[in-house]
């Protein structure tokens, strides 16, 4: 805050020292045109509220909108609105209760966000050396995992069950590591990747090649594409894996019930769900450091379907750009979609430590998805006819996540090019802008007026609310209907600083962001001589339903939803980072900036 401001505030207030801050608002700021809206922590008796310039003069004045008590926040709020003011600048707001922190109102405010967010995707990279000419030395690291050769986990699981293996080896180098941990995965790499791709085919000229040589958006998704390629099963490769959906005890949730019965299948084609440590590193452990064995894990029918979909997308976007590539791309989206439909439920299993499960026993969505993208890229009548078999293409679409992904295919449909009848074009259109309609609804039904509502907030929450986010924006695209902006502007200034945490969950934003994320590198707590988070790295969030971690279980029953969170590295179920929630901050970004 600058000298000036700290200075104006207390004037109002007849106070000797800075104003206590009472009033969330986004910390990096608001383009000229958008909506500029902020909370203010207070019951009904404060009304009156003023926008102070540099120079601490007033420049508008205004009225606060009560709301009240808030469940999301556990706070009584009231919202602040001067969206009708246009003059660059910086400016806080103050109230006679306290005063927000600095802010800018100026055009071109999104692209540098939405540059660093897609550099997060370079730093996570496995395989080559993060080099300083790109990234600063404070972040350059040498490679992780180069020359990864990996074989198939075999012998007994934690569960003491027995798994055969497999004959071969993969060279499985490259792609990103999933999270703040050494895995890299197929699903979740999916929709990562698909985000990013989807970001390029709506405008080919977002995120063109940064500074200093970082790649570009396109030079970004084809890392992460070359390794699911890496991750396909050799064809005429027969396997023992379990076949069917796990069966639960009573009273407990499928995703703990044991594996279910294994069956010899003909496997080519398909993809391996992972490969992972055996066991998990400890913190810190940079990946150039780790030195766990590596394994591929399982071919699993999701894994598959996300390398059908990605691979299709990849397809067509390379058709002109590298046809050899877009050639090899397309027979494995087509082998591995052949696969699933031979295969459609080997399910992965909760069966290995040291590596996420990415868990799914509902993969009709992820049939869906594959079908619309290689219905598009290639047109041919046998996914026209999986697309019209399938629920998901008559059913409104949801909020999208690596579990339901049946939204991006319908986004597909609605807005490439195709042979899909103009009818269920226009349909599948409608059908997004009345998701997008009831994502605006939510906005009434909690204090920080956000597309999101809740009862308790999931692991990821952030990255939930971009991707509703990431939907509003297309429905902007798709009516050019202002009110899903301004959507997409209120759920950006919840993750810039319009919370009830009062931070920024993007690290380098804002003038009190995310600092010690959940990561095995930018770890400077644990070791003083690792980083701290590059700019443009989003934080998880709030979450109140799997409060697992040290610090989660510390404001387990103590917190509202919104407030369950903490900025410390051992919160892995709060302040953990992952590529399928910074992707959706790329697409929104890149939106927002054009």
């Amino acid at each position: 805050m600058s000298r000036a401001l700290l200075l104006a505030a207390p004037l109002l207030l007849g106070a000797t020292v800075p104003p206590p801050l009472a009033i969330d608002v986004n910390q990096l700021g608001f383009e000229p045109g958008d909506t500029k809206r902020a909370i203010l922590r207070a019951g009904a008796e404060v009304s009156a509220w003023e926008l102070l310039d540099n120079k601490g003069q007033v420049v508008l004045r205004g009225r606060t909108e009560p709301y009240g008590e808030d469940a999301a926040s556990g706070l009584t709020v009231q919202r602040i609105d001067f969206s009708g003011f246009r003059t660059p600048g910086t400016y806080l707001l103050r109230t006679v209760v306290g005063t927000s922190s600095s802010f800018e109102i100026r055009p071109n405010l999104y692209r540098p966000l939405a540059r660093d967010a897609l550099a997060f995707f370079y730093h996570q990279r496995a395989g080559i050396p993060i080099e300083a000419r790109i990234v600063g030395a404070k972040w350059a690291r040498p490679a992780g995992h180069p020359h990864e050769t990996a074989t198939c986990f075999a012998g007994k699981d934690e569960r003491g069950t027995e798994w055969t293996g497999c004959p071969y080896s993969l060279d499985v180098t490259g792609g990103w590591y999933d999270a703040g941990d050494h895995g890299k995965y197929v699903v979740n790499g999916g929709i990562a990747l698909w985000t990013l791709l989807n970001a390029y085919e709506r405008n080919p000229k977002a995120l063109p090649t940064g500074p200093n040589g970082a790649p570009s958006l396109l030079d970004e998704a084809r890392y992460e594409m070359d390794f699911l390629l890496r991750m396909q099963v050799p064809q005429g490769t027969r396997l023992r894996v379990p076949v069917g959906k796990p069966q639960p005890s009573p009273g407990k949730p499928v995703w703990e019930a044991p594996p279910a019965p294994f069956a010899e299948i003909d496997a080519g084609g398909m993809a391996h769900q992972k490969v992972a440590d055996r066991w998990w590193t400890a913190l810190p452990t940079p990946p150039h450091k780790d030195d766990r064995e590596r394994l591929l894990y399982p071919p699993t029918t999701g894994a598959t379907l996300n390398l059908a979909a990605t691979a299709a997308q990849c397809a067509r976007i390379w058709k002109t750009l590298d046809p050899a590539f877009a050639a090899r791309c397309l027979a494995t989206a087509e082998r591995a979609f052949a696969a699933a439909r031979r295969n459609p439920e080997v399910y992965a299993t909760n069966s290995f430590t040291g590596s996420g499960g990415y868990g799914d026993t509902d993969l009709s969505d992820e049939f869906y998805w594959a079908a619309a993208e290689l219905f598009v890229t290639t047109g041919k009548a046998e996914y026209e006819k999986a697309l019209a078999d399938s629920p998901h293409f008559r059913e409104a679409p949801g909020e999208p996540g690596w579990p339901q992904v049946a939204t991006l295919g319908t986004i597909t449909l609605a807005t490439r090019p195709s042979k899909l009848a103009q009818a269920d074009v226009k349909r599948l259109r409608a059908a997004l802008a009345t998701t997008a309609d009831r994502f605006l609804a939510d906005e009434a039904g909690n204090g920080y007026r956000i597309p999101y509502l809740a009862k308790d907030y999931p692991w990821g929450s952030n990255g939930a609310l971009l991707n509703r986010a990431m939907v509003l924006g297309v429905a902007a695209d798709i009516t050019k209907d202002p009110k899903y902006r301004a959507g997409v502007i209120d759920a950006i200034d919840y993750i810039l600083g319009r919370n009830p945490n009062r931070v920024s969950y993007v690290s380098g934003y804002g003038s009190a962001s995310m600092q010690h994320p959940h990561h095995r590198f930018w770890a400077p707590s644990l070791d003083p001589t690792l980083p701290g988070p590059p700019p443009g790295v989003l934080s998880g969030g709030p979450n109140s339903v799997a409060m697992v971690d040290p610090v989660a279980l510390q404001l387990k029953g103590h917190c509202a939803p919104q407030a369950c969170w903490g900025d410390d590295v051992r919160a892995y179920a709060l302040n953990e980072v992952a590529i399928n929630w910074n992707a959706p901050l790329v697409w929104v970004g890149a939106w927002l900036a054009e």
